[in-house]
């Protein structure tokens, strides 16, 4: 039997930490969704002064990389590049970017989605959440 490495409910928060000690100190207010590897939801939390929208854009960024295992601005990349089908895969909605899978080795146990900044930046804020949990490959 395969064994796997499965995020804890301790490291989540310790990502929505970091990520959310990156957003303050770049003064992004966002929200901020930590899923595992299926895409379920372990932490949520949305700053002050965030659209009420951001809170169902992040967990279905968060669930797009996990189930996806890729960033969620590939499914951007490939919608804005006319493969429109991408559209029609069952289960994902975060078809932006701001959703990032956390890997370990080649193993996806989750994935963090941000929203409320520029793309970019929501990216850096998911970024550095992760990498607070300091992964060896």
């Amino acid at each position: 039997m395969n064994t796997k490495p499965v995020l804890t409910l301790d490291e989540a928060r310790q990502i929505m930490a970091a990520a959310e000690e990156e957003a303050s100190k770049n003064s992004w207010s966002v929200a901020i969704a930590v899923v595992d590897d299926g895409g379920h939801l372990l932490c949520f939390g949305r700053m002050d002064n965030v659209a009420p929208i951001a809170s169902y854009i992040a967990p279905n960024k968060a669930k797009t990389a996990a189930m996806g295992v890729r960033e969620s601005r590939i499914y951007e990349d490939m919608i804005n590049n006319g493969r429109y089908a991408v559209l029609s895969v069952p289960h994902i909605e975060g078809l932006l970017e701001g959703g990032v899978p956390i890997m370990v080795g080649e193993q996806c146990v989750g994935a963090v989605g941000i929203s409320g900044a520029k793309s970019h930046e929501d990216v850096i804020i998911a970024k550095a959440g992760i990498a607070a949990l300091d992964i060896k490959a």
